[in-house]
């Protein structure tokens, strides 16, 4: 074919690739607040595991991104586009991945999972899960003052009652304690409003880094009312990221639609 009948065609098709990998598989959020601080700075790109979770549930000390309840304000303002070049612009940045964060998107990290007691704090200032207290020193570089009083209202004081988190819940903070609005004062949010583990920056270049788990969370204790079962599916070596064969990404495309879900297999919300 001629070149400009080739060409169009090839940016038709990375379009449609793009949008794919966006929607099934991976895809770059934007950081619009200083809640995760100094792990994610106001303007960096992450990049994000969508499928990750339908083969596994989250771990602690995971940073996830996940749709917030009615409970949880909004951490941007959403401004409605201007005219036809911004609304296209907007729409065109939303399919590849690369637009604005929505008004309910947040980025934080898992402390707590299901049946596990969350409080702070023991003698040290330190969070307590289980009863195990975390060594937080290598991500939370931003702590509350300890002589700041507890308020329900807000998520400013570094203390805060035990919580059980409840089935289907997960507890999760901002690594910028002072200035984080999080499961604090805001409440645990639903395991199915998980979009996807951000696995690394990649955005500016200057910031490239991965996104471990920190070694802290592997000393944690299991929840009190933990009972034998199956084993959960680890977090692989690499951080999370899983490179999907055609079948794979087939069957989760028919698991998230409904088509097809094996017993056990949670839904994402709409």
């Amino acid at each position: 074919m001629p070149l400009w009948q080739e060409l169009p065609l090839l940016l038709i098709v990375a379009f449609c690739l793009a949008v794919l990998i966006r929607t099934f598989l991976l895809q770059a959020f934007f950081i619009p607040s200083g809640s995760m601080e100094d792990t994610l700075l106001v303007g960096d790109r992450v990049v994000v595991n969508k499928v990750v979770y339908n083969v596994r549930d989250p771990e602690r000390g995971e940073v996830v991104v996940f749709r917030g309840t009615d409970q949880w304000a909004p951490q941007v303002d959403a401004q409605p586009p201007t005219g036809f070049v911004d609304r296209f612009g907007r729409t065109v940045g939303d399919l590849l991945g690369v637009g604005r964060p929505g008004e309910k998107d947040f980025i934080k990290r898992v402390i707590g999972l299901p049946g596990d007691r969350v409080s702070c704090c023991d003698d040290q200032g330190r969070v307590l899960v289980n009863g195990t207290p975390l060594d937080e020193s290598a991500y939370v570089l931003r702590d509350s003052p300890l002589d700041l009083p507890p308020n329900p209202a807000e998520c400013r004081s570094r203390r805060f009652e035990e919580i059980v988190v409840p089935p289907g819940q997960m507890f999760v903070l901002g690594d910028h304690r002072l200035v984080s609005f999080d499961a604090r004062c805001q409440g645990t949010v639903p395991i199915d409003n998980v979009v996807g583990r951000a696995f690394a920056v990649v955005w500016p270049s200057s910031r490239w880094h991965p996104l471990p788990v920190p070694e802290t969370f592997a000393t944690v204790a299991p929840p009190p009312a933990a009972t034998g079962g199956a084993a959960p599916v680890r977090p692989t070596s690499d951080g999370g990221v899983v490179l999907v064969l055609p079948i794979t990404a087939a069957l989760s495309v028919l698991a998230r639609s409904g088509r097809w879900r094996p017993a056990g297999q949670r839904r994402l919300l709409p």
